[in-house]
């Protein structure tokens, strides 16, 4: 569902000479062509043919950013290496080509989103979560201060800017029925990924779409005052925004190398929490030039971002069958599943 969003501060159109699309082609083929080539679905994978250490190739969701400093804090700090894991973490050519390589067996795990999981498996797509990162909803509805907007029902009648995604005009309309508005008086504008210039130049007085710990923070310090509104708040299932998925034959043949990988993931966890500067430079000394960091920018957001993945007396990646009952409930509800799917078919805490 997460695309690259040319309104951000690294996709502007500005700076598309960063962004030719021919080198990014290649660049998606040849790490397609890497994951095939170095990665099975085969219990018997080893790094380097040291006996007895497990690869896993894992897929982030996005380009790397704060959200994954947990994991490259365990990278840093030798917490895969002691659970006996060689991981890689890899970048996808596309958030959607992620699944498909995991249920294929081309990748081990990859981070994806509650709501992609449950479509997927609606799909026939044998995909499951094995844990959830970032427990609470990250996309908003941003509202131009200006706008006079307090409430979703305010919306009625006035511009709401969108990537053309069903399933965020069906987090607006339920926020604005909620409220007490009827949704059949919105106004979507389809903006593409543009979802910050959309804003800044006023073209529409809401988006969907962007994320509280990003898109928010980049138009904040463009000057713009924002109200973010969370879906959960509005009628919403408060879901698990990104999870680690894997495929039910991966369950099956790897359960204990995914369980120590969590394991791991959390002490990554729990280090960022504790050391959050020192984690957070980590990520930020392995950046890619073709993924340049706000340096400010991805503070403010590991800051959001801690909160909303603290698990509290619960184990880090706990799921709850309640979660997801209440996500396919609402997905059925909203026409957003080809077929009715069991909850307990989507999820595993190993």
């Amino acid at each position: 569902m997460r695309k690259v969003n040319e309104g951000n501060h690294h996709y502007t159109k500005n700076k598309a000479s960063k962004w030719k699309r021919s080198s990014w082609i290649a660049a998606c083929l040849a790490l397609t062509l890497v994951i095939m080539a170095g990665c099975s679905s085969d219990n018997k994978n080893t790094a380097n043919g040291a006996e007895g250490v497990q690869e896993l190739t894992v897929l982030l969701d996005w380009y790397p950013n704060a959200v994954h400093t947990f994991l490259y804090a365990a990278e840093e700090q030798g917490y895969f290496k002691e659970a006996g894991l060689n991981v890689k973490l890899q970048v996808p050519a596309d958030t959607n080509d992620a699944l498909k390589l995991v249920a294929t067996g081309k990748a081990d795990l990859a981070i994806s989103y509650q709501m992609q999981v449950a479509v997927a498996r609606a799909e026939e797509i044998p995909i499951v979560s094995v844990a959830s990162l970032v427990r609470h909803p990250l996309n908003q509805l941003f509202v131009l201060e200006s706008s006079g907007v307090k409430t979703p029902k305010d919306l009625v009648g006035k511009k709401i800017g969108y990537p053309s995604i069903p399933l965020d005009e069906a987090y607006v309309n339920t926020m604005v029925k909620t409220d007490g508005g009827d949704p059949s008086g919105l106004n979507y504008v389809d903006v593409g990924w543009d979802l910050i210039p959309a804003m800044t130049t006023k073209k529409v007085d809401a988006i969907i779409g962007g994320y509280v710990n990003h898109e928010k923070l980049l138009l904040e310090k463009e000057g713009e005052k924002l109200i973010a509104l969370n879906p959960a708040d509005y009628g919403v299932p408060d879901y698990y925004e990104l999870v680690m998925t894997a495929s039910e034959d991966g369950v099956a043949s790897k359960s204990e190398a995914f369980k120590k990988f969590i394991d791991a993931a959390a002490k990554g966890q729990e280090y960022t929490a504790s050391h959050p500067d020192e984690a957070l430079q980590v990520l930020l000394d392995k950046q890619s030039a073709d993924y340049p960091l706000d340096t400010e920018i991805e503070k403010q957001s590991l800051q959001v971002l801690l909160p909303l993945m603290d698990a509290g007396s619960e184990a880090f990646g706990s799921q709850s069958a309640e979660s997801w009952s209440n996500v396919i409930s609402w997905l059925q509800e909203h026409g957003q599943l080809t077929k009715e799917i069991k909850a307990e078919d989507a999820f595993r805490n190993l």
